[in-house]
């Protein structure tokens, strides 16, 4: 929805019942990273089943403890614990729709530009502690100190570059994973052959064992290009979108030091945005 500026100056949303539900919705979770993981693994679980065998012949505990667990310890060891935990701090990202949605961010901004114009900066101060916009809350309290612009928007340029650093990291920690885990599902195979190699004196159970054997090739190729590749290439495309947040805050700031009226500020930032409301 199009926040606008009620002839009071304060910013507001108008909303439909139906769109409001929509639009929570939407706000609340990625639809397509769900219906994405759901449809991979269904596709794996109906192949099977399409195929004559059922589920139970592709689930393994020890192919799942060998694929999980090498590949845990490949990621531990190539990476930095720092990354890792950001890796798994922003993974709720994929399945949430925070980065996507522009629009409360910039209804905030518009929400503080207002003050400014009306009150004056001190007026800020006084509410700064409800601003939701993490970097926004800091970017004010540089303004109302009386930061030039220039400091400012150096200060805030510095913090996105370092954000989308962090960001891109925490990426490659699951694209280096999916790199790992069917490496570890061969190796995990490999070892169950070598265990059927033990019952060539019972030809009736090899052709069961050397299936078994393959489960872990499975499970280290489907949780690679089914998870964790799918989620290093989302969690790069939200660092982007993160850019693209954190830059309205930039441009939003320069603008209220700049006095600009709310309205303007509002329309700058929907076109920086894309247009999408």
């Amino acid at each position: 929805m199009i926040p606008v500026v009620r002839d009071d100056g304060k910013a507001w949303v108008p909303v439909s019942g139906l769109t409001r539900t929509f639009t929570l919705l939407e706000t609340a979770m990625n639809l397509a990273s769900w219906i994405g993981t759901f449809l991979g693994l269904l596709a794996l679980v109906g192949g099977q089943w399409l195929e004559g065998g059922h589920v139970g012949q592709i689930v393994q505990g020890t192919a799942a403890l060998i694929v999980l667990g090498g590949t845990l310890g490949a990621t531990l060891l190539a990476f930095p614990m720092e990354d890792v935990r950001r890796a798994f701090e922003l993974l709720p990202l994929v399945y949430r729709n925070e980065a996507q949605n522009v629009g409360p961010l910039i209804a905030e901004i518009v929400q503080v530009a207002t003050t400014v114009r009306r009150d004056g900066l001190i007026a800020v101060e006084a509410t700064r502690a409800q601003i939701a916009d993490p970097l926004l809350k800091r970017g004010i309290k540089y303004v109302i100190d009386g930061f030039d612009a220039a400091a400012v928007r150096e200060i805030l340029e510095s913090e996105i570059e370092r954000g989308l650093d962090d960001d891109e990291r925490a990426a490659r920690v699951f694209e280096g994973a999916g790199g790992y885990a069917p490496t570890i599902g061969i190796l995990g195979a490999v070892l169950g052959l070598i265990h059927v190699m033990t019952l060539l004196n019972e030809p009736s159970r090899i052709g069961e064992g050397i299936a078994v054997a393959f489960v872990a090739t499975v499970y280290g190729v489907a949780l690679a290009n089914l998870v964790l590749l799918p989620w290093g290439a989302k969690l790069k495309r939200i660092a982007e979108q993160r850019v693209v947040s954190r830059e309205l805050v930039r441009l939003g700031l320069g603008a209220i030091q700049e006095g600009l009226n709310p309205l303007f500020i509002q329309e700058r930032l929907w076109a920086h945005a894309g247009g999408r409301r």
